[in-house]
């Protein structure tokens, strides 16, 4: 077992991480920005290095101050968490050159799963579906000529990164050269690289991502689906699962899909294949492979039972997973929001400040992931979530009333926060028919929630 972690990230998912590793034995070592000193994660780990600035860039983004970090406290391993540099090539090598463990997957399957256009050829290569789509298009004229050879609409998608960023849909060819220098510009702000390539839009979709496990040993396992369609710009704003729209039968198909890109990697640790399930035709098309611990993977844990963390944690030393296939079982239905500090009336702008009231639900069946507390300051400088919200119930219609009580007792002072528009989303009579895509929330819930 690993003996000492240091910690790369911030907010809840480090708290996550310094509880999973202390239930192991594991010393934790919490890597903090000066303006993270305070947090819950600091008070919680067992010691806390400094590592630069408030600024991202010159702190949590900097893979050599990280390892460098981690070498200098006597640390054996580095947990990146979520973001940041948690599927950054770069800081998985530093590991790996150092002797350090990475908890995540190696280098070589950072770099063919993090570039989406290696990642699509890897998934059509272990014969996984993919969505129709391009190569790398260097120019907005190579990006019109394949639209009209696939047809419209289509979508315009940064090869590197994540998280919606430097993703556009294009509906004629008119919208391609409003585009795509943007899209572009985008991904070479937020990922240092503005190649782009194309897919085919599907409208009616859903967001349906399996998690998965590989070992050293050779064995892969899932844990079952989850559904994110409920989403703004990309961003995942409300998860659920198990995947409640799926048919048994291609829920079978999309499990053997996630497994079989798994072993054709050779993968080792945790992940989550993501697919576009069209809900029209029922066919599923791989997007892409999220090489780390998901945001949402306490929708997991509640199903399943399975501590992914600590799981990650036991892979990364040297062990096998720790169940079968046949061991996991899906119980129920859980639903999480993601609760952030924002204005959802004022185009989610993010409202930082100081906590003054923190009086989350309490009960069977709610679990709260945060880093908040009373007096907090919550600082400009980073993503605006201050804690994930979650229910686990018997069904999906126990969970959507137990989310909704939950969301009506959770009460925050002193900043604003998205707690209202969650409500919202659970009152609305499309998400609890189950009637959303991923299009849904800014196509109809939006405009009924600003008029309401």
């Amino acid at each position: 077992m690993l003996k000492r972690v240091l910690i790369a990230n911030r907010g809840e998912i480090a708290v996550r991480v310094i509880d999973a590793c202390q239930s192991l034995g594991i010393e934790t070592v919490l890597a903090v920005s000066q303006a993270d000193r305070d947090t819950m994660g600091a008070k919680r780990a067992d010691r806390v290095v400094c590592i630069g600035p408030a600024a991202s860039a010159l702190s949590y983004l900097n893979p050599a101050l990280l390892c460098q970090a981690a070498l200098s406290t006597g640390c054996d391993g580095l947990h990146p968490g979520y973001g940041f540099l948690s599927e950054k090539y770069e800081l998985v090598k530093l590991c790996e050159d150092n002797h350090l463990k990475f908890v995540g997957p190696s280098s070589d399957a950072i770099r063919r799963v993090g570039n989406k256009l290696e990642a699509r050829v890897a998934a059509e290569a272990a014969g996984v579906p993919v969505v129709p789509g391009s190569g790398l298009v260097a120019t907005a004229a190579e990006a019109a000529a394949f639209a009209s050879r696939i047809g419209y609409p289509v979508m315009l998608k940064a090869a590197s990164g994540g998280g919606g960023r430097g993703v556009f849909v294009a509906h004629e060819v008119a919208e391609i050269e409003a585009s795509f220098e943007r899209a572009s510009t985008e991904a070479r702000a937020s990922f240092g690289d503005g190649s782009l390539y194309m897919e085919r839009f599907i409208g009616n979709a859903r967001h349906i991502e399996v998690q998965v496990f590989g070992d050293d040993f050779g064995a892969a396992l899932h844990l079952g689906e989850r559904d994110c369609s409920i989403q703004r710009r990309y961003q995942k704003v409300v998860e659920e699962g198990p995947g409640y729209v799926l048919p048994e039968r291609v829920r079978a198909r999309l499990y053997k899909a996630a497994l079989d890109l798994v072993r054709y990697l050779g993968y080792v640790n945790a992940g989550t294949v993501e697919f576009l399930y069209d809900a029209d035709t029922e066919d599923f098309f791989f997007m892409e492979m999220n090489a780390r611990v998901q945001v949402e993977h306490p929708v997991t844990e509640l199903i399943t039972g399975v501590d992914i963390v600590q799981e990650q944690l036991r892979i990364a030393s040297g062990m096998p997973i720790s169940l079968r296939q046949e061991d996991v079982a899906i119980n129920g239905h859980s639903i999480e929001c993601r609760i952030n500090a924002e204005q959802p009336r004022d185009g989610f702008m993010p409202r930082p400040g100081r906590i003054t009231r923190w009086s989350p639900p309490q009960g069977p069946g709610i679990r709260i992931d945060s880093h908040c507390y009373k007096g907090y300051l919550v600082p400009p400088y980073y993503d605006s979530m201050i804690a994930k919200l979650l229910v686990h119930a018997p069904d999906r219609a126990s969970a959507v009333k137990a989310m909704l009580h939950a969301l009506e007792d959770f009460e925050v002072e002193g900043i604003e926060t998205n707690i209202d528009f969650h409500r919202f989303v659970m009152r609305h009579p499309d998400y609890i028919a189950g009637q959303v895509n991923t299009r849904w929330l800014e196509t109809t819930l939006l405009a009924a929630y600003q008029d309401k």
